[in-house]
């Protein structure tokens, strides 16, 4: 009996070291992209008024560990039951963040000065308030995010693909895990930078090295959400790039005479380009149509 129990604590432990390793594995592979999620989603996360800034963090954190619940479980039943489901998945994925991609560096180009507006039903304009705005920006980060965590649970489960099933739903589920609670928990510093730089103000009186170290927090938010905004957008291009150069023969085979990134970069931009009037114009078809139906 004794001998038994000491069997099986040998499994786990035996079990536990190669969850370790391979969780090692996987969080290296999936560093770069771990990277661009922080980048997109900080930017994401932003420009709301102080008050709303943790809950709309917490409810796009909630949104993230949804797509994970969903995600984990379907990648794990294709890749036993119809792995080449996965490449077409993570290409359709790519273009939807090539497209989101192209739409910020088009809107930032022709769009900045026009402001976000909606039909009533009497046909007049008016301006979205705080609230939509809101909601439409919260939507549009877990969909984002959505995209994203499929790539990092299919590079995690790449890395544990001949391994045992337990070893595989362990491993994606820690990295799932650490990649909701990695991104948001450094967002949710980021964004909280202003008021710790006004705290430390406060409280040394506005005198000394935590004035100056308050003042410098304060003012350095403003260039660091848009420094991710920047960041954010040359994300998506290069993810959907490289998703497309690893998934797709023709564009591996392609510009190989240049630098990989700029590659990438020249791929996810012209993917997204393409796919912009399709999808932008698609989307106003369907809501008319939608409108005319109510």
């Amino acid at each position: 009996m004794a001998s038994g129990i000491f069997a099986v604590l040998d499994d786990i432990a035996a079990l536990m070291d190669d969850v370790a390793v391979a969780s090692k594995i996987a969080g290296q592979k999936t560093a770069a992209i771990l990277g661009d999620d922080l980048a997109v989603n900080a930017e994401k996360a932003t420009g709301f008024v102080s008050s709303r800034e943790i809950p709309v963090l917490w409810a796009i954190t909630k949104g993230s560990f949804v797509n994970k619940l969903i995600i984990v479980p379907i990648a794990l039943i294709l890749n036993s039951f119809f792995p080449v489901a996965i490449k077409y998945v993570l290409i359709l994925g790519g273009i939807y963040l090539a497209y989101e991609g192209a739409e910020k560096i088009i809107h930032f180009l022709f769009h900045r000065k026009q402001k976000t507006r909606l039909k009533t039903s009497n046909g007049e304009m008016k301006v979205i308030d705080d609230q939509e705005a809101e909601k439409s920006k919260i939507k549009d980060a877990i969909v984002t995010d959505f995209i994203l965590s499929i790539e990092i649970i299919i590079i995690a489960l790449s890395t544990v693909v001949d391994d045992t099933l337990i070893l595989q739903v362990i491993t994606v589920c820690i990295i799932g895990i650490v990649a909701t609670v990695g991104v948001y928990g450094l967002v949710a510093i980021i964004v909280r930078m202003d008021d710790v730089g006004y705290k430390l103000i406060k409280n040394s009186k506005g005198e000394g090295i935590l004035t100056v170290l308050g003042k410098f927090l304060v003012k350095a938010l403003p260039w660091i959400i848009k420094g991710f905004a920047i960041v954010g957008t040359i994300a998506l291009i290069l993810v959907a790039g490289g998703i497309f150069s690893h998934n797709i023969e023709y564009f591996d085979q392609i510009l190989n005479q240049i630098p990989f990134l700029l590659k990438e970069a020249i791929i996810g931009l012209t993917v997204g380009v393409i796919s912009y009037p399709i999808v932008h114009y698609g989307q106003k078809i369907f809501k008319k149509n939608k409108e005319e139906t109510v």
